[in-house]
């Protein structure tokens, strides 16, 4: 899932540390939603919807679909700004690659979103269908069952939901420490070999002009 080049959400910033909008940017957002409210009922149905993630992300029809159900938790054929607000984030989220920070700061709401069937726990099925919108690989989701799920249920409740997110957090923030330092030692790697190179020069250099000299002699 991308956010198409030049489109509206394109120019949208998510906060890094909080995974939030700035206040410009939900002011920009809310106007937006407005524009898209063809019926001016502060809602948006499901045509409206899917035209909008269409236009702005390269998301299947068939999981435009399924978000479209999953934020429509009433059933009653139409979301509102709150909902529309929370979506917009987490396909920022996913652009940025803050999917598991997100999933942290924004524990209850996501959970809430993932519980489908109101009972206070996800099951496995239903978080499989749904993985895609974090970018949770297939074996990354049996091991999440397999570390948290403490009762043994096969069904997360908040507090495991949440223990899970605070580690791909962590794991997430060692992943790119590790990549950073890579980078600087390739950093490092290539000064030195820069500083051979023109250290060999010099020495062709040098060696050079000594023959000349002799030559001239």
């Amino acid at each position: 899932m991308k956010v198409k080049q030049g489109s509206f959400l394109w120019y949208l910033y998510l906060d890094k540390i909080y995974c939030l909008l700035s206040l410009r940017n939900v002011k920009a957002l809310m106007e937006y939603f407005h524009l898209l409210d063809a019926h001016r009922r502060n809602t948006l149905n499901d045509v409206l919807f899917f035209h909008f993630l269409h236009h702005v992300t390269n998301m299947k029809i068939v999981h435009i679909k399924m978000i479209f159900d999953m934020l429509d938790w009433t059933a009653m054929g139409e979301i509102g700004f709150d909902q529309f607000y929370m979506l917009v984030c987490i396909v920022l989220s996913h652009q940025s690659h803050l999917e598991y920070q997100f999933m942290y700061r924004h524990s209850r709401p996501v959970f809430d979103l993932l519980d489908l069937k109101g009972e206070s726990k996800i099951d496995g099925p239903d978080f499989e269908m749904y993985r895609f919108l974090f970018n949770i690989k297939k074996q990354e989701l049996r091991e999440l069952f397999q570390d948290f799920d403490i009762t043994g249920d096969r069904l997360l409740n908040y507090k495991e939901f949440k223990l899970y997110t605070i580690f791909c957090t962590e794991k997430s923030i060692d992943r790119k420490k590790r990549r950073k330092q890579r980078e600087e030692e390739r950093e490092r790697e290539k000064g030195k070999d820069k500083e051979k190179y023109y250290q060999h020069l010099k020495k062709m250099y040098s060696t050079g002009m000594n023959q000349r000299s002799r030559s001239l002699l």
